[in-house]
Parts: structure tokens; sequence; C-alpha cells
């Protein structure tokens, strides 16, 4: 036997031991191992304690009047006959047109806000001017701020489309009334009053003139 043929041997020998115990440490697969798991499933699961449910309370009624009420019923049906009408907005509004109204009153201005009046309060806002000019009177205020607006009622009339909805304002103002010889007669310029009234709004919903008109005032 040849040196070459020895060194063979030798080295296939070698070769086989490291094989044994390669497959002593690693093991062997048989075919039916269990496949990698994928690292999505080692993830952590995050766990969901909520569920979404669709057809809950709307929070733009409910957020102003209580679930159920015969306010939130009238609401619900303002806005089925016209989808784009929104409590909150409307609030936002009425806001605006209760210091421009009260200030137009005030100053006896009514020209600016005619729309914005029902031909009712319209008549009394007129006759309460007349009868300060009558008497001699002027008056001077000034808004500072609506302090509360909550919405009090409201009501809808299927058969015309007829929404109304009530709106409680407590406000402070100055407001100071002088006779013709400039003379205070009631307030002061340094004294804050506060107002509290409950304005009523009416339109017809769906109808073009996106206008809400003031048609009745009280406290």
């Amino acid at each position: 036997m040849n040196g070459s043929l020895i060194q063979l041997l030798v080295l296939a020998g070698i070769a086989i031991f490291l094989i044994l115990k390669l497959r002593s440490v690693l093991g062997t697969r048989d075919g039916f191992e269990k496949p990698p798991i994928p690292l999505e499933d080692v993830r952590p699961r995050v766990r969901r304690d909520f569920e979404v449910i669709e057809g809950g309370p709307d929070r733009d009624i409910t957020d102003h009047v209580a679930e159920g009420s015969d306010a939130a019923r009238a609401l619900a049906q303002m806005k089925k006959a016209e989808p784009g009408f929104s409590v909150g907005p409307f609030l936002q509004g009425a806001r605006g047109a209760y210091e421009m109204i009260l200030m137009a009153f005030e100053k006896g201005e009514l020209d600016r806000i005619r729309p914005f009046l029902s031909d009712d309060v319209e008549a009394s806002f007129a006759e309460a001017i007349a009868q300060r000019e009558r008497d001699g009177l002027s008056v001077e205020a000034s808004f500072l701020g609506i302090k509360e607006l909550v919405l009090h009622d409201a009501t809808f009339t299927p058969e015309s489309r007829f929404g109304e909805i009530a709106v409680r304002f407590v406000a402070d103002q100055t407001y100071v009334v002088r006779n013709k010889a400039g003379e205070v007669v009631e307030g002061s310029p340094r004294e804050v009053k506060k107002t509290r009234d409950i304005w009523t709004f009416a339109r017809q919903m769906g109808s073009d003139d996106p206008n809400w008109q003031l048609v009745a005032t009280g406290d």
C-alpha cells in the first residue's frame, strides 16, 4: 500500500468521524418537524378592550340635550330633513346672533337685523324703540360676553318641516339709559349688568334660506 492511498484513507476516516459527531450534537430531521414560526406570530398581540358600535348615540345631539328626550328626537328629525344641519354650528351661530340682535335693539338699529327677526318680534322691538324715543330716552350699551349658552328645548313639525330651537343665554353688558338732558336714569357705565334670556329661533329645514329667525323672546 503506497503512501498516497494511506493518506486518502486517513482523510476519509476523519471526515466520517466529524459527520458522526455533528449528527450526535445537532440531531437529524425526519421530514415531519414543525416549520419555523413566522416573525409576526411571535410578536406580542395587542389586546383590544373596546368595541366600535355602529349606529350609537349622535354626540352632536346628546352633548346638548338628554338622549331619548323630546328635544333629542326633534333635533334628529331636523338632521334627517336637512342632512347638512348640525347642532354645534347652530349654537355658535346663535351666540353671534344674540350679541348682534341685542346690541342693535339697544341702539335702535333694526334695519341691519330685520332679516333675522320674525314679523311679530320685529313689531315688538319697533314698538319698544319707538316708546323710548317718545319718552326722550337713549341707551348706551356695551356687550362684554356670553357667560352661559344652553340649548333649552327643540321642536319639529314634520308636515311643514318647521323646526324651532330655544336657547338660554346668560351674558354681561354695561347698560345706561339717559334722558333728554343727558342724565342717567337707569344703569351705570361702571356697573356690569347680567342679562338672562331664552330666545327661540325657527326655520324651515331644507329651505334655500340658511337664516334662522328669532320668533320669541323670554327669560
